[in-house]
């Protein structure tokens, strides 16, 4: 099955061809057991309850343990000290991971060509690195700079003044407002909006709400990712800034004036109120609510957030409580 290209852009597909599992095992850096089976023709990658023969699946949560030994997968990527299985295994070190990167050699990622789509608006004072791909309905407004092997898919649109790093990766309908500074191998996905007005507002002497001008950019650093219809705000004074490698799920909203540090995720639904400072390495799960400061290191849960053992002990004396009602009724 050959590649469809339309204006130098050739759409991802599943290969057909597949591998052997001994050359999976040597791609992944993972011990295959089962040596016989190393010549068997793999052909994908599937979810443990839906693989068959021909596909690999993967067990790294324990509680999936079980699935493993009933399993119609070609082989299973496991962690080094997992048992013994009836059918193949490859061993290697973070399964979860090996398995993602399993996933990486079955699929052929969409490729586009550098150019300028004829429909796309570049301002003569804008700069586009070398090998940058411009679609359809871009438009790249004046001053901005585009890194080198940079892809903005249709109907883009940088505000005056945008810069944004190499191999930058924005997907239909992403825009990036005025004078936001963007790292390298940034990646946004459809809809997101990045240096959007903060929700800036002060009411004047006759009880009208003033709005108050964002005059600071927002900065995402090397390695950001930000996912669809997510919103990082600009800031009325100085910037909002995500650190380095930080990733940004679909519908979070970052506050202006806030800043994100390096490693963290921020799940679904996520928000975070104006000047909120986030340090390095954290995960907010999704639709967090943290009301004040939290230690770190610290693990919190529930709304408001409090020590995680705590809550876990308070949700399984919840369930017991119409047991509790029901014996105090017959005393």
């Amino acid at each position: 099955m050959g590649a469809t290209e339309i204006y130098g852009e050739r759409y991802g597909r599943c290969y057909n061809s597949g591998m052997k599992l001994k050359d999976l095992a040597e791609r992944l850096g993972a011990e295959l057991v089962g040596e016989a089976a190393g010549e068997v023709e793999v052909l994908g990658v599937a979810g443990i309850e839906e693989a068959g023969p021909g596909q690999v699946t993967f067990v790294s949560n324990p509680k999936y343990a079980g699935m493993a030994k009933t399993t119609k997968a070609a082989a299973v990527i496991v962690e080094p000290e997992f048992g013994e299985l009836a059918v193949p295994t490859l061993r290697v070190k973070n399964s979860y991971l090996a398995f993602a990167r399993a996933i990486e050699c079955f699929y052929e990622a969409p490729v586009y060509r550098p150019g300028v789509h004829q429909t796309a608006v570049v301002a003569s004072s804008a700069k586009i690195g070398a090998r940058a791909h411009v679609g359809a309905y871009v438009v790249v407004s004046e001053g901005c700079v585009v890194g080198e092997d940079a892809v903005l898919l249709p109907h883009v649109v940088l505000y005056p003044g945008v810069t944004v790093g190499d191999r930058f990766f924005a997907h239909a309908h992403a825009v990036v407002r005025e004078g936001c500074r963007l790292g390298n191998d940034v990646v946004l996905q459809n809809g997101a909006v990045i240096g959007a007005d903060g929700f800036g507002f002060a009411k004047g002497s006759d009880g009208r709400w003033v709005k108050i001008v964002q005059s600071g950019p927002a900065v995402l650093e090397d390695g950001v990712e930000v996912q669809a219809n997510a919103c990082i705000d600009r800031a009325s004074i100085g910037e909002t800034r995500i650190g380095r490698g930080a990733k940004v799920d679909n519908l979070v909203q970052v506050g202006h004036g806030s800043t994100v540090g390096e490693n963290t995720l921020l799940c679904a639904q996520v928000g975070l109120a104006g000047s909120t400072t986030i340090g390095k390495n954290v995960i907010l799960a999704g639709q967090t609510g943290i009301p004040s400061d939290v230690a770190a290191g610290a693990v919190v849960s529930g709304y408001p957030a409090m020590d995680n053992r705590e809550w876990l002990r308070m949700v399984a004396a919840l369930k017991r409580v119409p047991e509790l009602l029901k014996k105090m009724r017959e005393r």
